[in-house]
């Protein structure tokens, strides 16, 4: 005589299938989303080109061969801007992070 077993065993064996494929998606989005991250990992933004790391005034920066872009990580443009705040050229910097950071302040006006 063959045991049919409960439904509420037929229920458990369900519920663990539809988490083993439900684990199974979340691997394999997380695989594809991991692979497509690296396919950009240090292209340049503007040409694509690979960047290259480069020491300016102690501050590595992401560099692009092809286009000369500069590309900062976060807080290399306000340590560029703390090490120039006296030159001229730090107050270029201090206007462009102050832009890029989303400042609710407006420029002064001449």
């Amino acid at each position: 005589m063959t045991v049919k077993p409960s439904r509420n065993e037929e229920e458990h064996f369900a519920r663990l299938e539809a988490d083993r494929i439900e684990a199974r998606r979340k691997a394999a989005a997380e695989t594809a989303a991991h692979a497509e991250r690296l396919t950009h990992y240090m292209k340049c933004p503007k040409c694509g080109a690979d960047l290259h790391v480069e020491e300016m005034q102690g501050i590595q920066v992401d560099r692009c061969p092809d286009c000369d872009g500069i590309w900062f990580d976060a807080g290399e443009a306000q340590l560029l801007v703390a090490k120039n705040q006296r030159s001229g050229v730090g107050g270029v910097f201090r206007a462009i992070v102050h832009g890029v950071s989303g400042s609710s302040r407006k420029p002064p006006t001449e």
